[in-house]
């Protein structure tokens, strides 16, 4: 795996939770099968990058509802990419690195800012309308960052826009199947190696796609929280179904933290961009003090976690239940015309940026832990390879650097379909169905399957959100392992059971990981280790299922 072996100590290497290694049956004499060359797994933009790059090689797209329903589709934030003249690649790439926390693997991050601005052309050249005036991108500032360089869409809708012009451009590809609402519930392997997946198709009995290769690409997991800016299918399928087909997954104490996220008793969580403060919004306490100038010289464009763990300090300092964005110094028409999107959900709730403080306190974000890959996207396990946020790459380290992450999806999802494609072109083979007889055996007793992932949801908040301390992790933990003892082994039918499976495997994996790291860096704030141990704790978390 790459390593910056200069500044990075070996990773240390725990044993993962119990799970059974398929949560259905899988027998291919009694199941449906299908054959293609490349299978992917997931419909966001990695996975769509992916498809394009295969050449004419034979593929699959899985994804477990609309092409539309991604992390991707929902990123209000734009790409990083240097195109100013008075920015440069050495800048982005020092910003990456300091927001990192010495996590980040140098070799990665160069890879990707490098990469950046030919992406960005790409995306331009399939038809995505980026914001421009007079002829030139309009470059946008976010937390973190020293330059001018963040490039938008529609001002707050980035990712709708690009995703748009890309699942344009996929569904003309005559090599290329797409299934939308098909849920993958497990990875096949045989003998090692990963060769396809199970899948149910449209509510119908899983079937088995078997491939040359499979490319994971089901974004995060922010739905293991209660509060967090991810949409419903973001349960983390694809970091569970990699753990259990025994891949190795890194760093899964890392979730990242948005620190602005709309705060209204009884609605759905909203993300309020970043870009926001970035043009000049203030955040306020409820005594409409600007408290960010008490934690950090760089105030509201200090990096997320910075910002996260600030909002919650002054939260309790107040014992009020968020804290406010204002935006009334700013231009009423600027805020309209460079935040629709932003503008129309305040609306809804009867608020008016231009006279109302905005309520927000942090959410669940972007996981920046996940399956460990290297340069090329190739995972542990071989015949998978992975791309996007189901991945840890060594771009983010502890912390991702703002509107990097489209661009991880668009650099990996396009290099692994490159090399993959180029793979089944030189060793083309047939495929057939291999021997595989896995039972589950049903069980008796019922329970209320919502109820339990609420329960994990709330725990989890509690436990592991934005502070963490030792006696909440342990708690945490044996509680999520009294709930694994009954539904790991159960057998489900539907997608809601095979989630809450993923959700918990998941959790306990972010929690052992979180209880190990006795230290605060990045996204991880220990209350009870609030100093960053650079002699110690200079390494990667690896987590993987014991041997059978």
């Amino acid at each position: 795996m790459a390593t910056d072996s200069t500044t990075i100590a070996p990773s240390l290497y725990l044993p993962g939770p119990q799970t059974p290694r398929y949560v259905v049956d899988v027998s291919p004499k009694r199941m449906a099968n299908y054959f293609t060359d490349v299978l992917i797994v997931g419909g966001g933009l990695a996975g769509l990058r992916a498809a394009n790059a295969l050449g004419d090689a034979a593929a699959i797209v899985v994804t477990k509802d609309e092409l539309r329903e991604s992390n991707s589709n929902y990123a209000q934030g734009g790409i990083a990419s240097v195109w100013d003249p008075a920015d440069d690649f050495a800048s982005h790439v020092s910003d990456t690195l300091r927001a990192g926390g010495s996590l980040c693997h140098r070799e990665v991050v160069e890879l990707v800012v490098h990469e950046a601005p030919l992406r960005v052309r790409e995306l331009m050249a399939w038809g995505t309308q980026f914001d421009q005036h007079d002829g030139q991108l309009v470059l946008g500032r976010e937390g973190g960052h020293t330059h001018q360089r963040i490039i938008h869409a529609l001002g707050d809708a980035t990712g709708r826009e690009i995703m748009r012009a890309v699942i344009a451009r996929t569904r003309q590809l005559p090599n290329v199947q797409i299934w939308e609402r098909a849920f993958t519930v497990d990875l096949l392997t045989v003998d090692g190696r990963c060769c396809g997946a199970v899948v149910a198709r449209h509510g119908q009995p899983p079937a088995l796609i078997w491939a040359q290769h499979t490319i994971l690409c089901t974004g995060g997991c922010g739905q293991v929280y209660r509060e967090t800016t991810n949409p419903a299918v973001a349960t983390g399928d694809g970091h569970a179904l990699a753990y259990r087909a025994g891949a190795r997954l890194r760093d899964m104490e890392f979730m990242q933290f948005h620190p602005t996220v709309l705060y209204i008793a009884g609605s759905s969580r909203v993300l309020v961009t970043e870009a926001i403060r970035g043009a000049g919004a203030y955040l306020v306490d409820c005594h409409g003090y600007r408290f960010m100038q008490d934690y950090d010289e760089r105030l509201e464009l200090a990096p997320r976690d910075i910002v996260s763990q600030a909002i919650v300090r002054q939260m309790a300092i107040t014992q009020h239940p968020c804290v406010y964005l204002s935006l009334r110094h700013m231009d009423p028409e600027l805020v309209r015309r460079e935040f629709p999107g932003f503008t129309a959900t305040c609306r809804k709730f009867g608020l008016d940026p231009s006279r109302d403080p905005i309520p927000v306190r942090p959410g669940a974000h972007y996981m920046i832990g996940g399956v460990e890959t290297d340069l090329d996207g190739r995972t542990s396990l071989e015949g998978l390879w992975a791309a996007g946020e189901v991945t840890s790459s060594g771009l983010h380290g502890a912390n991702r650097l703002a509107s990097n992450s489209l661009l991880e999806g668009l650099v990996f999802g396009a290099r692994c379909g490159e090399l993959v494609g180029e793979l089944v072109r030189q060793q083309p083979h047939p495929l057939r169905a291999e021997r595989l007889d896995w039972r589950i055996r049903p069980g008796e007793e019922s329970f209320d399957v919502a109820d339990i992932r609420n329960s994990v949801k709330s725990l989890m908040w509690r436990a592991a959100g934005v502070e963490r301390g030792g006696d909440r992790l342990r708690e945490a933990v044996h509680t999520i392992q009294g709930y694994s003892r009954y539904v790991l082994d159960h057998a489900f039918y539907d997608a809601a059971g095979w989630e809450l499976q993923n959700l918990l495997t998941v959790a306990t994996m972010m929690l052992q990981a979180a209880l190990a790291r006795e230290e605060s860096r990045g996204v991880h704030h220990r209350l009870d280790f609030p100093n960053v141990d650079e002699q110690q704790w200079r390494r990667h978390i690896v987590l993987q299922a014991p041997a059978e």
